[in-house]
């Protein structure tokens, strides 16, 4: 198995400097490069992929698209872009909107910038110079005043240490390193799927309509929630064109930053059961995001509620499958409604109707090895052609520990976060000057394309509020990033999600990583009022500096 495709790479080249450099070419990565741009920065992008596309670029599963819908899940800086591109899906799928970013690249000259085919693998403040010093996998050195982590959340994919992975003589295939330079058929093939998350809920519908065989192996159930994708008409197109300016500002004003009302105006203790019930229905039929959270203003904070919120569902899955026990080891046990991911499914539970779909749940007795012939759980070892591992990610951090980073005192990002992440607004953490991340650790749990606008504009904020200070050093300090991250831990307690916390917004789906909430669940509303607020206030949770000034300092220093 081969975790990667191979890409064409440049030859190292001599040390360059640059104002800014970007890791990270998706979403956020192309949002920064165009922010920086516009401050006039002499500005590289590096990533070790061969096109635009960050997480939608390595990711081509069967099924994979969006969760968020399209007319949201894009950018807002420009009139331009949102009137020349048309979705043709309320949900897209993960080539539309690859080929949306590769548009959006080309339509602003963005790929000059870009220099593909290379993976940074280090990067160290140079405390005298002022400058952070990034190394390749080619033997490149950049330098650079300012880094921007735009590796995004789910960018370090991770595969668990089964043993004898390496002995099956079958293919095995990972969902975030999908083969790109070949189509794969599985007419006729045994297929097992192993992973129950987002990606795993996505792949099983769209692989059980041609594999002759397909076995999941779930460790652990979760509340699917219809999508209800349907293709985009004309008069929908008119009408979101002519809403556009007024579903951003909804966003602004969403707890998840999406363009619907903040709250839905009611709360489930509120009504008797018939009402909930009739609530619970009409929301299912709408599907989406809006049925977790515009149900009840309390399903997230009154674990009744959200205990009447599951039952619904898992008398939903009951009346969708019709094996008894596989209908049950689909229903969830362990976790409320919304205290992990949910993700949203097209036929999910339906496909486990199929004859040639079969469900291992080994949540009790695990997988314990691959074998030449397939997978053994406990005694039984079932037979496969194909090995699909939808296994996840080592989300939130694990995109940005992955460089080995070094700050001014030479600790690294992975260190200093051993024992949870601990950020400034997310974007910013003391011990590192002019070290800025886009949807780094302890950002809001929200849509990411709208949290990407407004993270890549107050960068771009804080960059120009330095420099037309008269100062080339800005570094979060360390008294507010203690705060922040109380906040966050503040934040979480009381909601349901606590209840959840072996799922990877806790970090437990890594072995040996701290047990942490990893983003802020105070709402996107109420992080962009902080943002907006620090902005306007003139950084005052920041210390800014000249070089010079701190040379001086640092040779005083070792001089005494």
């Amino acid at each position: 198995m081969s975790p990667s495709d191979p890409v064409t790479r440049p030859e190292p080249e001599a040390d360059q400097h640059y104002d800014a450099v970007v890791v990270g070419a998706g979403f956020g990565g192309l949002r920064m490069l165009h922010e920086l741009r516009g401050l006039g920065l002499r500005t590289l992008v590096v990533d070790e992929a061969d096109d635009v596309g960050g997480t939608w670029h390595w990711n081509r599963y069967p099924g994979c698209r969006t969760d968020s819908e399209s007319w949201y899940y894009c950018y807002s800086f420009s009139p331009e872009l949102e009137k020349e591109w048309q979705w043709s899906e309320r949900f897209p799928a993960q080539g539309e909107v690859a080929e949306y970013l590769r548009f959006v690249a080309d339509r602003l000259d963005l790929r000059r910038d870009i220099r593909f085919g290379t993976r940074v693998e280090a990067a160290e403040f140079d405390d005298d110079a002022n400058l952070w010093r990034l190394r390749t996998d080619v033997g490149d050195v950049v330098s650079a005043t300012y880094y921007v982590a735009a590796q995004g959340i789910l960018s370090a994919p991770y595969l668990p240490n089964f043993p004898g992975i390496d002995t099956f003589d079958g293919e095995v295939l990972f969902t975030p390193r999908w083969p790109h330079d070949r189509g794969l058929d599985f007419a006729g093939k045994r297929v097992a799927i192993v992973g129950t998350g987002a990606t795993g809920v996505q792949l099983v519908p769209v692989v059980s309509r041609t594999a002759e065989a397909v076995t999941v192996f779930q460790r652990t159930a979760t509340y699917v929630v219809p999508s209800r994708n349907h293709v985009l008409e004309d008069v929908q197109r008119i009408e979101l064109d002519r809403d556009r300016d007024a579903m951003w500002k909804r966003t602004e004003l969403h707890p998840m930053a999406l363009p619907y009302p903040p709250s839905a105006g009611r709360l489930g203790v509120d009504l008797d059961d018939e009402e909930r019930r009739r609530a619970l229905e009409a929301g299912w039929e709408r599907g989406t995001f809006r049925f977790m959270f515009e149900m009840f203003d309390d399903m997230m904070t009154d674990p009744e509620i959200n205990k009447v919120v599951a039952d619904f569902v898992r008398d939903k899955i009951r009346s969708i499958v019709t094996d008894p026990e596989t209908a049950e080891l689909l229903c969830p046990d362990d976790h409320g409604v919304g205290s992990k991911r949910p993700p949203l499914g097209q036929h999910y539970y339906e496909a486990f109707n199929r004859d040639n779909v079969e469900l291992v749940s080994v949540k009790k007795t695990p997988i314990s090895e691959i074998t030449p012939r397939g997978i053994r759980v406990g005694d039984d070892e079932y037979e496969f052609d194909v090995i699909i591992f939808a296994t996840g990610f080592d989300a939130v951090t694990g995109g940005f520990t992955r460089v080995d980073v070094r700050g001014r005192s030479g600790a690294s990002l992975a260190e200093r976060w051993a024992d949870g992440p601990e950020t400034l607004l997310a974007m910013a953490v003391d011990d590192f000057p002019n070290f800025f991340m886009i949807l780094g650790p302890q950002g809001p749990y929200a849509i990411l394309t709208v949290v990407i606008e407004h993270t890549a504009q107050w960068i771009g904020q804080a960059i120009a509020a330095a420099r037309d200070a008269g100062t080339d050093r800005i570094e979060a300090r360390p008294d507010a990033v203690s705060s922040w991250n109380q906040e966050v831990l503040d934040a979480v307690a009381p909601t349901m999600a606590v209840r959840g916390s072996e799922s990877w917004l806790f970090g437990a789906n890594i072995p040996g990583k701290a047990r942490v909430v990893q983003q802020y669940f105070g709402g996107f509303h109420k992080w962009l009022a902080k943002i907006r607020d620090e902005s306007a206030a003139g950084f005052p949770h920041f210390s800014r500096s000249t070089s010079a000034d701190d040379t001086a300092a640092g040779d005083e220093r070792r001089a005494s």
